[in-house]
């Protein structure tokens, strides 16, 4: 198969299984400037799919830092209304957005921390109002990547050619290496499914994770909570994929149920920095230690984002011994990171893994435990000696995970 012929079958699965466009659709695409000859290929075939409007919305690394090491806080902070009115206006539209995660790990590494913060922050409760149209699955939206080429200098860094390294560890993780990746989809679709029926059968009332770099972690699941594998309905029904790669299926904690220590299992690219060797003690559900070998400082802005950014919002469980991790690839890009190890994020909680939730306000979803922040990072906590035990209501125990891998 060509290196064009997969380009071609990534575009169709990403339209047709990850944003299921349909006829009348307006389709919204989110892309750095290095991958616009992919973004056009998705904005074709989001056509051909029947398509009425496709909008394409670019970002360029080099500006990006260019703003940050030259204009003042104060110009960062400041975030033009018609830059949200232009995203209301499309979110209100019922828009299926595509966003392609591509940028470059160490983007901002020298930036003053407390400058991305304040800028980050800013965007954030700009844009918070609109939020719901994706964690409440009301719009269709699918989180992607291709290959950038600092990106992949990091990922391969003794490679000849990095891009095409990356291209190929890409394909491979989104199935279009197979014949047939629109059923190889539907398949994996599937057996996602039966794991998160099976969880929900189960009802647990708590987690407790175990593994030998020191992780010692209980986490309560609220009443009514639900585990969610890789498919999702919008408002009107229709399908979608939020991350192409997935392998992971998901819930919330309780925001006050998580107790005692995690260590993370990778590094967690934030902000344009990564952050390395780092564990978290928590009390009562918030964060009230930490440290970290590399990037201390990034990893205290995302705590400082709000004071509810302490706490965690979703629970995921990804084997060990699944595609991407036996890849032994580390991609410094969560979208991929996070489906090679059971991963935690702290910040806001999806209102969808909670029954009814996402009909909830949000006192009532503070009620009933749901987390609200302006951050939602995933951080990666799993190891090939994870041990995770599920607690039910009676008292009675079940092992989940054994070593790493599904029991």
């Amino acid at each position: 198969m060509s290196f064009k012929d997969k380009l071609n079958k990534y575009a169709q699965l990403v339209v047709e299984v990850g944003s299921n466009v349909q006829e009348g659709d307006t389709v919204s695409i989110a892309a750095p400037v290095e991958s616009a000859e992919f973004a056009r290929m998705l904005a074709e075939n989001s056509y051909k799919a029947g398509a009425h409007e496709v909008i394409i919305n670019w970002r360029d690394d080099v500006i990006t830092r260019l703003a940050y090491e030259n204009q003042p806080v104060e110009v960062l902070e400041d975030i033009a209304q018609y830059a949200y009115d232009r995203a209301e206006y499309y979110a209100k539209k019922g828009q299926k957005s595509i966003s392609i995660s591509a940028a470059d790990p160490e983007l901002l590494k020298g930036i003053d921390s407390q400058k991305i913060q304040r800028a980050s922050k800013a965007m954030s409760e700009k844009f918070q109002p609109l939020r719901k149209y994706t964690m409440n699955d009301i719009n269709s939206w699918t989180v992607i990547s291709v290959p950038t080429q600092k990106w992949a200098e990091k990922v391969f860094p003794n490679s000849e050619n990095p891009v095409e390294d990356l291209w190929e560890a890409i394909f491979k993780t989104v199935r279009v290496d197979k014949e047939n990746p629109i059923k190889e989809w539907e398949d994996h679709l599937n057996t996602l499914t039966k794991k998160s029926d099976w969880l929900n059968e189960m009802n647990f009332e708590f987690l407790r994770y175990k593994s030998s770099n020191g992780t010692d972690l209980e986490i309560r699941l609220p009443e009514g909570h639900i585990w969610t594998a890789a498919s999702s309905l919008n408002s009107k029904g229709e399908s979608f994929v939020p991350n192409m790669p997935t392998e992971e299926v998901f819930t919330l904690p309780h925001k006050d149920g998580v107790n005692g220590v995690v260590h993370s299992a990778k590094p967690l690219v934030y902000a344009g920095n990564v952050i390395d060797e780092f564990w978290l003690k928590f009390e009562d559900g918030a964060v009230v230690d930490f440290d970290a070998k590399k990037g201390k400082e990034t990893l205290q802005s995302l705590f400082d984002k709000d004071e509810r950014a302490r706490r965690l919002g979703e629970v995921a469980l990804v084997p060990f011994n699944s595609p991407i991790s036996n890849s032994n690839i580390l991609f410094f890009n969560t979208l991929f990171d996070e489906n090679a190890s059971c991963h935690l994020a702290l910040g806001k909680a999806y209102p969808t893994t909670i029954k009814n939730g996402e009909n909830m306000t949000d006192e009532e979803l503070a009620e009933h435990g749901v987390n609200d922040s302006y951050a939602h990072e995933d951080f990666m906590v799993g190891t090939e000696d994870l041990d995770i035990i599920g607690v039910k209501h009676d008292g009675s125990e079940v092992q989940v995970f054994k070593n790493g891998n599904w029991a």
